[in-house]
């Protein structure tokens, strides 16, 4: 028995489920398909399929209750959804009628009629119908496209929402954490304010005590320097015990890092050095060390004690004065370290953290001055020169490596030495064997006091005239590191 076609509702409801093909495979008509595209959304302000999708729905839901087509009407509409799914009409892919079926042999008709109609023509010409025949059609699409944008303006405000939290929540523990890190920095800069009270107590505490300790021994010795001048006495005394106190505290500390060996972290002290018109005085622990600047007084080393009788100096050797050095810098850093290693690998020295090297220059028969250049890696180093009058046993310049200055004091001999400051009638000790062998010793000239430079940034260079027979201390001083050696790259040389 032949199959009967099925109701025209029944196969819109089918066709309305059905997926629809991008387009006719072989269709020539792809220009013409746009068109019928842009047309649909430039009047609908949807895309075809979504408004097509809406006309199928909407003929389901209102047929045969809110509107009524004629028989003509609702072939056409099944004809063109036929068109849509299926492509062609192709007898042979469908099911042979019935005899009786004349209501299907109207719709094959119709669709057959159709020929070889786009599918995007096809869901146009359906929606084109509809509304022609229905007037409620238009409303609905319409009220389907509100729908449609309020969904979107909900699902875009409910982003905004979710997004405006989620950086409220965002800035909120930024300004939590920013707060933590305040507190956090407030308390530290308690703590460190506490411990620099805590360290300004305390050497206020050791300065009053070594104050007290040396007190009468400077005031001694700037009596001496200023007799009837108290207010030049009391400068001075302020500067003996300033700078006393923190030599005191610099061996202190060299003490402690010998005692734990620890070398957690680099801690600079510098090389202080107190000049008062031609004087520039040094003090060590227990004792007042006053030395002469450029000017070419003779100084040693020793201590400083009352009752020294006016005249005593008249013993001292009658050496030439001094001319100053010139010294002064130049920016090609590079250049001369690199010809410093080619010219002389010995030339290239490291000096330890705690550690003075003293460089020994005797001078030249046939020189006039001594000339330096040095630099280093990365960090300063003290620099200063000395003349130490006596005669020169060898041309050789040699190096001499000690832990401090100190070291190079107890070197030389076990005794304490005795201080010659220019104008001072001082001598230490009474009795006539350590007087004598205080003066046996070589006497010597501050050229350049010892300061830090930072010739890490700049090459130092200087020349200085030869005041006599004698040899040249270059003094590079990195005592005041208790952690960190520093490269160092020298030349020196006499001029004709």
């Amino acid at each position: 028995m032949a199959a009967t076609e099925p109701s025209v509702e029944s196969q819109l409801e089918d066709f309305s489920g059905l997926a629809i093909n991008e387009g006719t495979p072989g269709s020539d008509c792809e220009g013409n398909d746009r068109k019928e595209i842009n047309d649909v959304h430039e009047k609908w302000g949807l895309r075809l399929k979504d408004v097509y999708r809406l006309a199928v729905q909407f003929y389901r839901e209102k047929e045969g209750k809110a509107v009524h087509f004629s028989y003509q009407d609702k072939l056409k509409l099944v004809a063109y959804t036929q068109q849509v799914v299926r492509g062609k009409f192709n007898d042979e892919k469908l099911p042979p009628l019935g005899v009786l079926d004349v209501p299907g042999r109207d719709r094959r008709l119709a669709w057959q009629a159709l020929g070889d109609m786009a599918q995007e023509e096809a869901m146009k010409s359906f929606v084109d119908l509809l509304d022609s025949l229905c007037h409620l059609f238009k409303p609905f699409i319409e009220a389907h496209k509100r729908d449609g944008e309020e969904r979107e303006r909900l699902a875009s405000l409910i982003w905004c929402h979710v997004s405006l939290a989620m950086h409220s929540q965002e800035q909120e523990e930024r300004e939590k954490k920013l707060e933590e890190e305040k507190k956090l920095q407030a308390e530290q800069e308690r703590l460190k304010e506490e411990e620099a009270l805590q360290q300004e107590a305390q050497r206020r505490k050791i300065q009053e005590a070594l104050n007290q300790q040396t007190f009468a021994q400077f005031k001694s010795y700037a009596e001496q320097q200023f007799p009837g001048n108290p207010e030049q006495q009391g400068v001075l005394i302020r500067q003996l015990q300033e700078q006393h106190y923190h030599q005191y505290m610099q061996q202190l500390l060299h003490q402690q890092s010998g005692a734990t060996g620890t070398n957690d972290k680099e801690e600079e002290f510098p090389v202080t050095n107190l000049a008062h018109e031609n004087l520039t005085y040094y003090t060590n622990v227990g004792k007042t060390l006053p030395m002469a600047t450029s000017t070419g007084t003779i100084i040693s080393n020793g201590n400083i004690e009352e009752g020294v009788s006016e005249g005593d100096d008249e013993n001292l050797l009658d050496f030439p004065e001094i001319s100053p050095a010139s010294m002064w810098t130049h920016k090609d850093l590079k250049e001369f370290k690199e010809s410093i290693r080619k010219e002389a690998s010995e030339a290239v020295i490291k000096v330890g953290h705690g550690e003075t090297v003293t460089l020994r220059v005797p001078t030249h028969e046939k020189g006039s001055s001594l000339y330096w250049e040095f630099a280093t890696d990365n960090y300063d180093i003290g620099f200063g020169v000395y003349f130490e009058w006596t005669k020169p046993t060898t041309s050789a310049v040699t190096l001499h490596v000690s832990e401090s200055e100190d070291d190079e004091e107890e070197d030389d001999d076990d005794d304490e030495e005795i201080v010659y400051p220019e104008g001072s009638d001082i001598e230490a000790g009474t009795e006539k064997g350590q007087k004598s062998s205080a003066l046996n010793r070589p006497l010597v000239s501050v050229i350049v006091p010892v300061y830090r430079r930072d010739c890490q940034e700049e090459v130092y260079a200087g020349i200085h005239q030869y005041p006599g027979e004698g040899v040249y201390l270059l003094k590079f001083d990195n005592s005041y590191s208790l952690w960190r050696s520093k490269t160092l790259y020298y030349r020196v040389y006499y001029h004709p």
